[in-house]
């Protein structure tokens, strides 16, 4: 097994998520220093959730982030999370930018957010391995290429 999965008690696993923050009104408010911000504030809210900051990057009125979690966090809370701290600390860390792009109102992150899961494999690969299963328990491995003996059945 590649060392790349994490171990957890009664589970193996590598979950990770593609996310993308819009702001609200879609105002053009991150620049260089408000992204090295929220680098930061969004590593470190992921590491409280156990999760990783894998890849981060933004334009001036939406953020990509590339994060890997854990199998038993509901993944619209974690989203949910990152947006209420990152939300509220840029709020307090600049208030006069604040002030300029959202009228003081409580906001920086629009309600909605874009989230799609990222693996090892497609399903159209899933698929092919699922039908390439034979009687005698060999199977193909789409991420290997390789043969595989699956357990056998009692």
């Amino acid at each position: 097994m590649s060392s790349n999965y994490r171990k957890g008690f009664r589970s193996v696993y590598k979950l990770t998520a593609h996310v993308v923050l819009v702001t609200k009104y879609r105002k053009k408010a991150i620049n260089k220093e408000r992204l090295e911000r929220l680098k930061v504030i969004f590593k470190e809210t992921l590491e409280k959730w156990e999760g990783q900051l894998l890849d981060f990057n933004s334009e001036s009125d939406h953020c990509h982030l590339i994060v890997e979690f854990k199998p038993d966090v509901q993944l619209s809370k974690l989203i949910a999370n990152l947006k209420t701290v990152s939300s509220r600390l840029i709020r307090k860390e600049y208030p006069e930018q604040h002030q300029k792009y959202f009228y003081g109102k409580p906001y920086f992150w629009t309600g909605a957010y874009f989230v799609v899961s990222c693996g090892g494999v497609t399903v159209e690969q899933l698929k092919v391995y699922v039908e390439k299963r034979t009687p005698d328990g060999e199977v193909s491995s789409p991420c290997r290429g390789s043969k595989q003996q699956s357990t056998p059945k009692k």
